[in-house]
């Protein structure tokens, strides 16, 4: 069996159609193997019927703009003033013939001449392939995106990593273009105005916590790592939005975190609580940003830090009987392990002045002279613990009461937005080493990705583009 294919090009100037031959195959007997197209037959088909189609949509571009729109005269070509421009698509790369034409003396010009065709086509790879790139490029490397996209499109030559690389960078670069201005307060109106507005959604749960990535400039142990910064807004119906940024590199932060939210429809008179881990870096990131929000301290991160003590206090040894004793005295080990224990039950029930004075007899046990190597680092740790507690006493709720109400005190799904955002891509199985303003870009493209919003993107930058935005779950597995 013989196939051909063959394309017919009718103008829109009412010129006689044209038909093509671009492709044509043999097939053999019908086996498992000679089903329907191979993929690099799927590719040469493809690949030449896109070249005939462009061929065909410059020519109809180019002789749309030969006449003046001023005064409707033939622009005059210039002599040897055409040259190529490469355009990559997801089906070839196209050389293009871009002629060179003068300007019409009827209106003053800031050039003698131009190319019509790289005015058309200002960008030298199709947003679906640069689309393509991004979306790929936010769940795998940059090399891994490289070869599946070489696998299974006819692009027509290598697309190397750093190339991938370059356009993710550019469409997170633009998406951080458009955001609005940083401000102090996103607050906006007053009680009487809020209390008009429609009756708002279910409270809205929004966590915040840290991840480290490796670092490409490190010039010591100590600075092999930098911060990034992960969270989650979870509606009580609807899809969780995810965002990330590198505190260090970021100056928007409160703007990203406020956007995200006006993207869930939060309303001025919705309830909102924010789970951080009261680090200094994320503490006054919640803050006015909604009128009716609350800030809780994560149990989680407080009873990890009293059982990293606890385990630490089992190793304390009880200082040597004094001339005057008989017997050693009594289990220091066993006393601190009870005061932790006191420490977590006034906490739990939201009972920050009573655990302080448990910490600051602490401090008084542990600070003795000549204490051993485990006993000062017990005592290092009590003390940053009990700045930590200082710093977030207006944070600390009555954790007992809330979990028996069913509300929320952990951000353990932050924990897996940080291994979705960051780990998964930038962490696990990955050798790579980032850069502060790379690891940014990425991490805008990634979650724009994880949200199902970058196709959006693409259709407001692009009217005519054509793409099913995809189901979240399968992007997020």
């Amino acid at each position: 069996m013989k196939v051909t294919v063959s394309v017919t090009l009718e103008a829109d100037d009412g010129t006689p159609a044209v038909v093509h031959e671009v492709f044509s195959l043999e097939r053999g007997a019908l086996a498992p193997d000679t089903v329907g197209l191979h993929l690099a037959e799927a590719k040469d088909l493809l690949s030449a019927v896109q070249e005939k189609m462009v061929n065909e949509q410059v020519r109809a571009a180019l002789a749309d703009q030969v006449a003046c729109p001023a005064c409707g005269m033939a622009r005059r070509h210039k002599d040897k003033g055409a040259h190529d421009i490469v355009v990559r698509s997801l089906f070839g790369t196209l050389r293009l013939i871009s002629p060179r034409w003068w300007h019409c003396a009827c209106q003053p010009h800031e050039t003698r001449t131009f190319s019509p065709l790289a005015e058309l086509l200002p960008e030298r790879s199709t947003p679906e392939l640069v689309y393509l790139e991004s979306k790929f490029a936010g769940l795998v490397s940059y090399g891994l995106s490289a070869k599946l996209l070489a696998e299974v499109l006819p692009l027509g030559r290598t697309l190397h990593a750093t190339a991938v690389r370059r356009h993710v960078q550019s469409v997170a670069q633009r998406i951080e273009d458009e955001m609005g201005e940083e401000q102090t307060s996103f607050i906006e109106g007053c009680p009487s105005v809020w209390g008009e507005l429609p009756r708002p959604d279910l409270p809205l749960v929004v966590g915040l916590d840290g991840g480290y990535v490796h670092s490409s400039e490190q010039r010591s142990r100590k600075d092999g790592w930098f911060e990034v910064i992960a969270g989650k807004s979870m509606p009580a119906d609807g899809p969780a939005k995810c965002f990330g940024y590198v505190q260090t590199y970021d100056t928007k932060p409160k703007r990203r975190l406020f956007e995200v939210l006006s993207s869930q429809n939060m309303q001025m008179n919705q309830q909102i609580t924010f789970v951080t881990d009261g680090g200094e870096d994320i503490r006054e990131l919640p803050l006015y940003l909604n009128p009716n929000s609350e800030h809780l301290l994560d149990w989680f991160h407080v009873t990890m830090r009293i059982t990293v003590m606890a385990n630490m206090a089992k190793s304390l040894q009880p200082p040597p009987p004094g001339p005057d004793q008989s017997s050693s005295p009594m289990d220091l080990a066993a006393s601190v392990g009870e005061e932790l224990r006191r420490l977590k039950w006034f906490l739990w029930h939201g009972n920050v002045f009573r655990a302080l004075q448990v910490i600051e007899d602490l401090v008084v046990d542990l600070d003795v002279e000549d204490p051993g190597p485990e006993q000062r680092k017990l005592l290092k740790a009590v003390t940053e613990f009990d700045t930590y507690i200082r710093a977030n006493a207006s944070s600390i709720p009555n954790y007992g009461e809330r979990y028996r109400a069913g509300e929320t005190i952990s951000s353990s799904f932050v924990e897996s937005a940080v291994n979705q955002v960051v780990s998964k891509r930038m962490v696990k199985n990955q050798q790579m080493r980032w850069s502060p303003r790379g690891a940014h870009l990425l991490l805008q493209v990634r979650t724009r990705v994880l949200n199902d919003d970058l196709a959006k993107d693409f259709h407001r930058w692009f009217p005519n583009f054509a793409h099913v935005v995809p189901n979240s779950e399968t992007l997020a597995a």
